[in-house]
């Protein structure tokens, strides 16, 4: 698809596509072909680095003007990537669709990027087909990437509930909690250096080969584990929310697909 066309298909849903250099937000991309949202002069655009010649391998299979979101998707040799990209809230955002789920639009990319633990909640809810991307509904709460599904049966150890702890995915803007409960995971040792959190016995050998790696202000964290909030869930993107019953998180299923193999859930 020439880059005239996919400029005129963001256009259909209010956004920029450029090759402007600015502050990048984020990131997701397959090999090569790489996706980013930026800010320039004129606000936040969509970016698309290593474009192949004349836009080959990258089209668009469906636009949704009045969503705001459109499906993107990319060829790269015998792997194909499909990348959701909209808006949400106050933001554009993109969220790589794990290529497992046969995805053609964007309606059938959101479901595939529904964890099968909510889509059982909206099931046993009788959640509407048109609810069932709404932020709010009688199974879950979104916020972002982050979805919170009542969890009525779980047994909460007072003692062991933390406040204003933060969920996050990656190296990215954590969502911050009010109320915090986790169960199982794994500890990791996080910084900025490695965002997505090292094992006890590879902190170890990273100080012992580097005297300087204890400065790197390094904490403690739990990856992939059970988590369960209540209170108030913020974060400068998205609107406050507040879960009045104990939640339990979940994040999206965009860390299944190629383009996001190396992020992980934090908190």
């Amino acid at each position: 698809m020439s880059i005239v066309l996919l400029e005129a298909k963001f256009a259909k849903i209010g956004a920029r596509l450029t090759r402007s250099e600015g502050p990048r937000l984020f990131r997701a991309g397959t090999r090569s072909v790489r996706l980013d949202i930026r800010n320039d002069d004129e606000g936040e655009a969509f970016v698309i680095h290593n474009m192949p010649a004349g836009g080959a391998g990258v089209e668009v299979l469906d636009v949704q003007p009045r969503d705001r979101h459109l499906l993107l998707l990319v060829r790269e040799g015998n792997e194909k990537s499909k990348f959701l990209c909209g808006h949400d809230e106050r933001h554009w955002f993109v969220a790589a669709v794990p290529e497992s789920a046969p995805v053609g639009t964007v309606l059938a990319a959101k479901e595939a990027l529904k964890p099968a633990e909510v889509r059982q909640a909206e099931a046993r809810a009788h959640v509407r087909s048109k609810a069932r991307n709404q932020r709010k509904n009688a199974a879950f709460r979104r916020q972002g990437e982050w979805f919170f599904v009542p969890a009525a049966d779980v047994v909460i150890d007072p003692k062991l509930v933390l406040k204003d702890e933060p969920i996050r995915r990656g190296g990215g803007k954590p969502h911050m909690v009010e109320f915090c409960y986790r169960t199982g995971g794994e500890t990791v040792w996080v910084c900025g250096r490695h965002p997505n959190g090292v094992s006890p016995s590879q902190y170890a050998a990273i100080l012992a080969a580097n005297r300087k790696a204890s400065s790197w202000d390094w904490r403690a964290m739990r990856r992939d584990a059970g988590v369960y909030v209540k209170g108030r869930v913020r974060h400068a993107d998205h609107k406050t929310i507040t879960l009045h019953v104990w939640h339990r998180v979940l994040m999206n299923t965009e860390t299944q697909a190629r383009a996001m193999r190396n992020v992980a859930f934090l908190d």
